[in-house]
Parts: C-alpha cells; structure tokens; sequence
C-alpha cells in the first residue's frame, strides 16, 4: 500500500472560494504539502486555514519551490520537491499539495505530479477556482460570449502576437514585466483592459483601462483585455 498525491486547487485568495471537496480532501490528508520553505509564509497556506483551520495540527512538508525560469535549478528543485513527496508516499500517507487557483493552469505543482506518476505512484488533481474566472467576477464582467474565444497567456514572456489573437485575452503573471506590458496595452485599439492585484486577498486592487495600470505591481497581478463591442 502507498499514500496518494492531491494536488488541492484552493482558489485565488478568497478563503471562502475553496471548494466544498478541497476541503474534504484537505481535511482527511494525513500530510499537507505547501510550497514554500516556511508554512505559515506560503500565501497557499495563508489562505487554506483560514476556511481550514483543521490543517495547523497536521504534519506540513515544506518544498522549496525556487521562482525562476533557468532551466537546471528548476529541474533540480522539481526533482527534489518529487522526492519528498514520494519518501511519505512510501510511508501509507496522503498528501494535500495546497497549490493556488487550479492545479491545471500554470501551477508549480504541475512538476511534482507528474514526476510522482513517472515514479509509479497515485497522483489526482482537484480542481480550483481559477484566478481569472475569480478576477472576472470580482470585476462584475463576463469573459466571453456567443463564439468568441479566450486566450490565457503567462505575459512574463513574449506577447506581442499574443495580443492580436481575436477575443478576449487573459495576462497572467505579469510581474516584472508590467512596464513593458503596459506599453504594449496602451497601443491597442478597441479594447476594455481591467487588471486587478490581489485578487480576494488583502489589498486587493483594481485597475480599469490600461492608463491606470500601474508600471509595477505584485506577483498575484491578472490582466483582462476584451474587446469592444
């Protein structure tokens, strides 16, 4: 007998937008996994006992998930992160990776799943709230309509084409890259661009047209540009 792997969706910061499963699930890990060095300074957990607070009793492996984008330290930590999970895997225990939004859009946890499936053992995702349906809603605003389509695109990398696909676009992780993004946003005609920071988390903020954004923001920063209609 081996634990399984949850990688537990928990929404976009609102603690009260955790799904009535992630919480079961969450409830009944033996382990809660987050990814950071410490618990209580991962914003996965700040938001988790808050609608959990169950989980301060249990056991918690803190992974060191590095943010950046060269390629060895990633696959290094990747690796290190899949062998932490499988050493209490091995143990009979269940683990609740806390991850934000939906495991399947550009979350971290993504790498630990699959090197737990290519290790032999169980893995499942539970799906969360993803930030920009959250963001759209907290903006009072649909995304898309009739035919038309939607686009996410992690905007911390080239976006220029990106931006002259048809329908709405979706701008994720923003960053660093905010100053030159805004420059590219205020280029575009006959669009409605919103951008919210923070979004059901404390100093929530938000931006509506692209003259407002500003040219640094956090990290949790989402971006909306629709077309007019």
């Amino acid at each position: 007998m081996q634990g399984i792997l949850y990688g537990v969706g928990i929404g976009p910061g609102d603690p009260e937008l955790l799904t009535l499963k992630a919480a079961r699930i969450i409830r009944e890990a033996d382990v809660i996994a987050v990814p950071g060095t410490k618990k209580e300074e991962t914003v996965a957990w700040q938001i988790t006992v808050q609608a959990v607070p169950e989980i301060a009793k249990k056991e918690c492996l803190e992974i060191h998930m590095p943010m950046t984008k060269e390629k060895t330290a990633l696959k290094e930590s990747h690796d290190a992160a899949a062998k932490q999970v499988a050493a209490v895997l091995k143990t009979e225990k269940n683990v609740a990776f806390l991850t934000l939004g939906d495991p399947s859009v550009y979350s971290t946890y993504l790498y630990v799943h699959k090197r737990i499936l290519a290790m032999g053992y169980r893995a499942e995702m539970v799906s969360g709230i993803p930030s920009f349906c959250a963001a759209a809603a907290r903006m009072n605003i649909g995304l898309v309509e009739k035919a038309e389509p939607l686009h996410v695109i992690p905007a911390s990398y080239q976006i220029e084409d990106a931006l002259k696909l048809p329908g709405t676009k979706v701008l994720m992780k923003a960053g660093k890259k905010m100053q030159e993004v805004k420059k590219q946003l205020l280029q575009m005609e006959n669009t409605e661009t919103l951008m919210i920071e923070n979004c059901g988390m404390p100093g929530e903020k938000l931006y509506r047209g692209a003259e407002e954004i500003p040219e640094t923001a956090g990290y949790y920063s989402l971006i909306i540009v629709k077309e007019k209609e």
